[in-house]
């Protein structure tokens, strides 16, 4: 595997701080000591913290949907049964069991997109557009999930497990409990 490249080190460091404390309240500063790079390298990369902002949600939208995915399919046996698992998988984000990039488990801080879209209101602004886009992502994947559990009206039931998925992150990162995840799993064990 290549080195990684200073843009890719900075894009990473952006994230790092963004997950822990949040979009606004991190500054360039803190993002030039995190990945050691100038500031002149900094905005030679992304010409604005926005840019940068963007870069990073990317990065986890990919990172995230894999690791999701990629755990459905090992939690469940059956496609129905990974389609259920789902909310096993999100057990294991919220438990602070989850490693969505390298070796480490990450610490579940709630949904970074949530976190942007509410950072950045309106509706049509980039860095909205991007968690908004991230959310259709997951629906769409939970869809063909469906579809191939041979489920009925798999797109509708994919918004349902949806707007579950999204309550169990919510409920998860206000009251610190993660067994909204098994609580969501037995209201999606009804709906199927």
């Amino acid at each position: 595997m290549p080195p990684k490249s200073r843009r890719d080190e900075l894009v990473e460091a952006a994230l790092r701080l963004f997950l822990r404390d949040g979009f606004h309240a991190t500054g360039i500063a803190a993002v030039l000591v995190e990945a050691d790079v100038s500031k002149m390298t900094m905005y030679h990369h992304f010409p604005s913290k926005d840019e940068l902002i963007l870069a990073a949600l990317d990065l986890r939208d990919l990172r995230f949907r894999d690791w999701l995915f990629g755990r459905m399919q090992v939690l469940g046996q059956t496609p129905r049964a990974q389609v259920l698992a789902l909310f096993d998988a999100l057990g294991e984000w919220f438990q602070g069991r989850a490693v969505l990039s390298g070796t480490e488990f990450e610490v579940f801080r709630g949904c970074p997109f949530a976190k942007a879209a509410a950072e950045f209101p309106g509706i049509e602004t980039p860095i909205h557009q991007q968690a908004a886009g991230h959310k259709k992502r997951i629906m769409e994947g939970l869809g063909d999930m469906c579809h191939k559990a041979q489920l009925p009206e798999p797109e509708r039931l994919a918004r349902r497990l949806m707007i579950l998925k999204e309550g169990a992150i919510a409920d998860a990162t206000i009251t610190g409990d993660s067994a909204s995840a098994a609580e969501a799993k037995l209201m999606a064990v009804r709906m199927l």
